[in-house]
């Protein structure tokens, strides 16, 4: 009964959790909106249209500046949902705040071409000078969001530049709101939105500032640098002067190399040790781009700083699930190999049924520990390769709903399962699962794609 008892207890409290954040997020968005144009006397000579784009211009503002809470890596926010849930509501979210705040000034276009003139920054006053400056910033902000890949930013470049817009977009909207004064000209007003604005401010502080400043103080040194199979690199990491990060396996962390974490030059990996290992913490990393080619050449006693645990890819989060099924296709087996690691360490007997897919035998991340591990858990393995040896005798091709039916066992609905890879392969083996009539509900996935 214990063992029932507590898991149930557990997901309850995520979902009070998840629920409070949820209504703390709308009362934060929509309260501003109500008790600047609702409360207090109303304007005179001011026509539906009108107060309808101003509207509209609180709301998108509001969204906007609580974009700076999901994308703050706050673990309380975060913990209910999980990192993928989180980013796909800030991009969608983000979307919207966009058409909010862009919507504003093309109904005022529409309905007094007059204004049009405001658009003049060298003879228009301050006010419209930090609307224009507003509205342009929010603009470049969602291109190059929405099209970083195709103009060919570099990631790095691109979030220094994503946070640079969004600040000056968020600062000139707020500028614009109290130099036009006719809904903060009431004090209380005035004070609830120069409150968001320290609010906002805090937020900036905060992710600026204080985050980098602890990351400064627990910092790492490189133990070794291991060569893997499939072109990837695992670092191993000691602390400097403190004790290894308690991480729940399976989960990742943002680490910075080369640099110092002020300058904000960082990148997302899972942990690939054991959770269990409180001596070192180890990230295996593919070669994928300019960072990731460069960590073969990082030399032992080198700094690395880290910003973690996140993400809810963990069994740890199940303790009641009596099997799992994971998943992985190339590098995204590290999250996979922390958890096979633990519960090995763990002696977890519980069933594990791994899928995993590469290009060929040579390039199988962890292949002979994996194997070894077959001996020490209750794994059943299925390999699956795009271009097997000669006498292969496995799975050929991808991971499609054929093989995932042929291997998973017949009470598969009730099955906790766990996706980790490149993102065409987490979207085919997604739609694998529905097409199998797996529910949703029953699947975590980790996905980097986070720009």
């Amino acid at each position: 009964m214990k063992k029932i008892f507590q898991p149930l207890q557990e997901r309850t409290k995520r979902t009070i959790q998840g629920s409070l954040w949820a209504l703390l997020y709308i009362i934060l968005t929509v309260g501003p909106l109500l008790l600047t144009m609702f409360i207090g006397p109303s304007l005179p000579g001011r026509e539906f249209w009108r107060e309808f784009s101003v509207a509209l211009g609180f709301a998108g503002l509001a969204l906007m500046t609580l974009q700076f809470v999901l994308t703050a890596r706050f673990q309380p926010v975060k913990e209910p949902f999980g990192s993928d849930i989180i980013y796909l509501f800030h991009r969608q979210i983000s979307t919207a705040s966009l058409l909010f705040i862009l919507a504003h000034p093309l109904i005022l276009f529409i309905i007094d071409p007059s204004t049009l003139q405001l658009l003049n920054v060298l003879s228009a006053p301050w006010r419209a000078r930090m609307a224009v400056t507003s509205v342009i910033a929010v603009m470049l902000l969602g291109i190059t969001a929405i099209w970083r890949k195709e103009l060919k930013i570099e990631y790095d470049t691109w979030r220094l530049s994503h946070g640079f817009l969004a600040t000056l977009g968020v600062g000139g909207a707020f500028g614009h709101i109290l130099l036009v004064n006719h809904y903060t000209s009431i004090p209380w007003k005035r004070a609830l939105w120069i409150g968001y604005a320290f609010f906002w401010i805090g937020l900036l502080a905060y992710t600026r500032i204080y985050k980098p400043w602890m990351e400064m103080r627990k910092s790492y040194r490189i133990e070794e640098v291991i060569t893997e199979r499939g072109d990837s690199w695992t670092l191993v990491l000691i602390p400097d002067g403190h004790s290894t990060m308690k991480f729940q396996p399976g989960q990742f962390a943002w680490i910075t190399v080369h640099m110092n974490p002020f300058q904000h030059v960082e990148h997302p990996f899972s942990m690939s040790s054991s959770a269990e290992n409180r001596d070192t913490i180890s990230f295996t990393i593919k070669e994928l781009g300019d960072f990731t080619a460069s960590v073969k050449n990082l030399k032992e006693g080198e700094k690395v700083y880290i910003d973690g645990p996140h993400g809810a890819l963990t069994i740890d989060r199940y303790p009641d699930m009596e099997e799992f099924v994971f998943i992985a296709g190339g590098v995204g087996v590290t999250p996979i190999i922390s958890i096979l690691r633990t519960m090995a360490d763990r002696n977890d007997q519980r069933p594990v049924h791994f899928f995993y897919g590469n290009r060929d035998w040579e390039s199988i991340t962890f292949r002979e520990e994996i194997a070894e591990l077959e001996q020490k858990l209750n794994l059943t393995m299925v390999h699956v390769l795009e271009n097997p040896p000669e006498n292969w005798q496995g799975e050929v091709g991808f991971l499609t709903p054929e093989i995932l039916d042929k291997y998973l066992p017949m009470e598969r609905r009730k099955l906790q399962y766990f996706i980790c890879g490149p993102e065409p392969m987490m979207d085919a083996v997604e739609n694998a699962l529905q097409k199998l009539d797996i529910p949703m509900a029953m699947v975590r996935t980790e996905r980097f794609s986070l720009g």
